[in-house]
């Protein structure tokens, strides 16, 4: 049992409204609300179209969501507005991922609940930041093929996205690191602000490893699948059953990894110690290493390369990871109740406090579970909760 006590909970607190859908805008407040945040997400009556997406959209929900009260409105209505602006009116942050001046035209702009709440703090989570692109229409894969990563995940020719949302999640998380400068900002100046990230920039930002690479060689880094390796082993190796990677990084692994399989001719030959020599003789090198990892089973491997302090991995599957000895030892699942009752466990903030881990258990809310409870404390008496019931502005 986990006791909350000892939780980190350092935005407990913080109260957030959340105008978001699909992944990146619930990714950030998942993020705040696993840290103590207290985060209302706003969903239609009826409830998120995310709650009922097939196949790869079918986690989006259940990951991004716990930890949250849900409350529904009807944003069509003038009642259901009313209600937003209170939230927004009662805030410490507002997040929105809609389309550029969804929120705006609504009255739910920066500029309109800035003026009823100086303090907020505003994060608006775009597809790009403003600029020529501002006003497109962006999905994780649209910034993966434009800003490059598709490109060097792929062989030539073949651009591929990343297996996850992998832009949807680091854009809200760089929303996150915004709202928290933004945060502390406040203590000094009282004042909110507007913050933006964008799912474009996030990708440039990733790669920019990439274009830093061209400014220091003078030549474009090739996709992942045909690049030069920094180091001569560096791969995935088959093994008599399952495969493997292994890295040797560094010249002391290297020694170290010689001397634990045995290769002694190549260890006494000086010409390969420097690792870029070994990279130059990589053609030579790794047929004979392929050939010596495939005489094990992987089992065999992990045994002899635990604890060696060479990077070494199995190859695992995400259902892989509800299995995993390390991950349900140290705190990396946290329980949580599906709205059908169903138990599982997802990952946890990847993240320790104090030598703790957040988050706790989890139950995730039907739609509007959170309505009534939510307007009352915004001082709502029970006869015009009843009215915004029965006039459909809320659920």
């Amino acid at each position: 049992m986990i006791d909350d006590a000892q939780v980190p909970m350092p935005l407990k607190g913080v109260r957030v409204v959340e105008f978001t859908h699909m992944v990146m805008g619930p990714a950030a407040g998942a993020m705040l609300a696993s840290l103590g945040a207290d985060v209302v997400r706003i969903e239609p009556v009826g409830g998120d179209s995310t709650r009922r997406l097939l196949g790869s959209g079918a986690g989006y929900f259940p990951m991004y969501n716990r930890h949250k009260a849900s409350v529904c409105l009807d944003l069509k209505s003038e009642d259901g507005l009313a209600v937003a602006r209170d939230l927004a009116a009662n805030a410490d942050v507002l997040i929105e991922n809609f389309r550029p001046g969804a929120l705006d035209r609504l009255g739910l702009g920066y500029e309109a609940l800035s003026a009823i709440n100086p303090g907020l703090i505003y994060c608006s989570e775009k597809g790009f930041l403003p600029g020529p692109y501002e006003n497109r229409t962006a999905l994780d894969e649209v910034a993966q093929m434009m800003g490059g990563l598709a490109y060097m995940t792929g062989p030539p020719g073949r651009p591929l996205r990343a297996g996850a949302s992998v832009i949807d999640v680091t854009g809200g998380m760089f929303g996150v690191v915004a709202i928290l400068a933004a945060l502390n900002e406040r203590h000094s100046t009282g004042r909110g602000q507007m913050v933006q990230s964008a799912l474009f920039e996030t990708t440039v930002y990733l790669i920019g490893q990439h274009m830093a690479q061209k400014a220091v060689t003078g030549r474009a880094a090739d996709p992942m699948p045909t690049r030069i390796s920094a180091w001569a082993i560096y791969d995935v190796f088959e093994t008599r059953d399952d495969p493997i990677f292994i890295g040797v990084v560094t010249d002391a692994l290297w020694e170290k990894f010689c001397k634990l399989f045995g290769l002694d001719d190549l260890w006494a030959d000086e010409s390969i110690r420097a690792n870029n020599a070994r990279v130059q003789a990589r053609d030579r090198i790794l047929p004979r290493i392929r050939v010596l990892i495939a005489g094990f089973t992987r089992a065999e491997l992990i045994d002899r390369l635990e604890g060696s302090g060479l990077p070494f991995a199995p190859i695992a599957r995400p259902q892989d990871m509800f299995d995993d000895p390390h991950l349900n030892a140290s705190g990396g699942l946290e329980p949580v109740t599906l709205t059908d009752g169903t138990q599982t466990a997802l990952p946890a903030l990847p993240i320790m406090m104090g030598g703790r881990r957040p988050g706790t258990p989890s139950t995730l809310p039907e739609p509007g579970a959170d309505t009534r409870g939510i307007l009352a404390g915004l001082g709502y008496s029970e006869d015009r909760i009843e009215a915004l019931f029965a006039g459909g502005a809320v659920g």
